[in-house]
Parts: structure tokens; sequence; C-alpha cells
């Protein structure tokens, strides 16, 4: 794929667009609620942040006698009065008010996340590489029928030109460099909430009686280094934008 039209291959919000495609419940197969919620978690980071830094979204659906066409009320929530196009094809590219909304916003770029990834995503990301725009598919932000289905729609897009990527990772490269103030908080609280219980420098469970035999630890009982290899702990306070760190000595 050409980075001709990317920022030396890397997004910014001036460069790319967002395309939501079937964000909707009844196409959730075979999956948990709690499954749909993960899922929904990572399409809402992506939402967030198209919508922080004003990237342009593009919201369709497809209507049919067994689909009603319904997007997740939380995305609806996001994007107050943002049109819907409703479509019948599985392939957005197939419908000319898709084909439209994409033109109009000006991007050679565009971040797909939807469902089913070997359908309503892949085919219009095909055609659309075809046509020279560059395609993300925001893996953690899609889903496919079963997961066999989900790796060789991504598998078949990468060999087509397109890229996979993480709605996390859209997001950071979107911020890309912490001393831009104006929305490194909001980032951030973001980052946080997405890595819930991950804590910088935390034990690690291992399950031996004797580490210093060479066996393996139990319970929590931190890892041991050799004296050179100790590193000294740094400690982020709640802003990290742009702020250094404080060291605490040795561990």
């Amino acid at each position: 794929m050409s980075v001709s039209s990317t920022d030396k291959g890397l997004l910014t919000p001036d460069n790319c667009a967002v395309i939501f495609v079937d964000y909707q419940r009844q196409l959730f197969l075979g999956g948990t609620d709690g499954e749909w919620k993960e899922l929904l978690k990572s399409g809402l980071l992506l939402a967030k942040a198209a919508k922080m830094f004003a990237v342009p979204v593009i919201l369709t659906v497809v209507e049919s006698g067994e689909f009603d066409g319904a997007l997740a009320p939380q995305l609806t929530a996001l994007f107050p009065g943002q049109p819907v196009i409703q479509r019948s094809s599985l392939n957005a590219w197939d419908d000319p008010g898709f084909v439209a909304a994409v033109r109009r916003t000006g991007r050679r770029n565009f971040v797909l996340a939807g469902l089913w990834s070997e359908a309503c995503v892949v085919f219009p990301a095909l055609q659309m590489l075809e046509e020279g725009y560059g395609i993300y598919a925001v893996k953690d932000a899609s889903r496919g029928t079963e997961p066999a289905a989900q790796d060789m729609a991504l598998r078949r897009l990468e060999q087509a030109g397109g890229v996979s990527v993480t709605a996390l990772q859209v997001l950071l490269e979107f911020q890309r460099d912490w001393g831009r103030a104006e929305h490194c908080a909001e980032v951030t609280s973001l980052v946080k909430e997405r890595c819930a219980g991950y804590s910088r420098g935390q034990e690690h469970p291992v399950t031996s009686d004797n580490p210093a035999a060479g066996g393996r630890r139990t319970g929590s009982q931190p890892r041991t280094e050799p004296n050179e290899h100790r590193r000294e702990e740094r400690t982020y306070g709640d802003d990290a934008c742009g702020a250094g760190y404080e060291p605490k000595g040795e561990v």
C-alpha cells in the first residue's frame, strides 16, 4: 500500500476517516453478552478517539427481513444527529450512498470496524483498496461469525495491502506526542480505562518453592535480579503529558 497519503506511514486526524459497519447487536452471532461488551468497548474507544480529534465518521447498517438496521445505541449517543446509511447489500461499496459519503470526506485513508469481518468489513475494504484508498481494519473492534472467519478475513485484507490495527493503537497514533496538550488528559484517561488492572512493575504470579535453586516460585513472590541488573523504579504522576518521572531508588 502506498504511504503517500499518510504522514510517512502514520495516520493523523487530518489524513483519515473512521467507518463503523453494521455495529448491530443482532449480528453478533455465537458470542456471549460479555464478549459483545468487550467488542463494544473497543468500538467505543475508537469512536471516542475519532470524536475527540474531529476525525470524520461514517456510520452504516444493513437492513433486511432478518436485521432491523438498529445501530448500537452507545454509538448513536456519541454521534447524535449523525446520519446512518442503511443498506441491503453485504458489500457497502455497492451502495451509492455509502460511496458518496466516503468521497465527501476527502480522505484517502479509512479505519474500518464492524461485523462480520469476513463479509461486511472485508468486502468494501478490498474494493476500496482497488481504488487506491488506504485501509486499516481494527481487529479488536471487529468480529467474524467464528474465529477462523475473522482470521481469514484479516489475512485476505493484509494480502491485498490493508493493515490490521487495534483501537488503542489508533488513539495513540492520533495523539502521537504527549507534549500536545489539547487532548492529552482525555487520551491518558482513555488509556487508563482501557488498561484497567495493569500496574507498572506489578508482581507476576509464579509457582515454585525455591527460586534460588532454579525452581519455580510460588504465589506472588517477586523475581529477584542480580545487582548489576537492578533497575531504577520510575513512577508517573496522574499527568503524564510531558511530565517526567520521579526516581524512587533501586528495586
